[in-house]
């Protein structure tokens, strides 16, 4: 079974490897939406895969990191696409959460990514 936690951040970013001529080049942002799926049984006698609250948890630390921050400087994101960002999560994620299956990033209504770890 699968569950999943999503979370809302909001936070600026500039890619810096682009053409000075792309927009995403530019300082902009985004009001980033972050699902924590984990994968596994059926707990009983509790009846669920994992506790909700474990992953609020677990997501708490990044949450206060990334939240209304400039993406780039914080150490690993200095290149923040969607896909680094969702890779950048899953490795801190992984250890408090042995069950995480994936890492999605939205960063529109319309674009994001999954990430299912390396």
């Amino acid at each position: 079974m699968e569950i999943f936690k999503e979370f809302n951040i909001e936070a600026a970013h500039r890619l810096p490897n682009l053409p000075r001529s792309h927009k995403c080049s530019r300082l902009h942002g985004h009001s980033f939406r972050i699902g924590v799926f984990l994968e596994g049984p059926l707990e009983e006698p509790l009846g669920w895969v994992q506790d909700f609250a474990d992953v609020k948890a677990a997501f708490q630390p990044i949450f206060e990191e990334i939240d209304h921050n400039y993406l780039n400087e914080i150490p690993g994101l200095e290149n923040p696409t969607s896909e680094n960002l969702a890779r950048w999560i899953w490795r801190r994620l992984k250890p408090a959460l042995p069950a995480l299956c994936r890492v999605e990033v939205r960063e529109t209504c319309t674009a994001g990514c999954i990430y299912r770890g390396d």
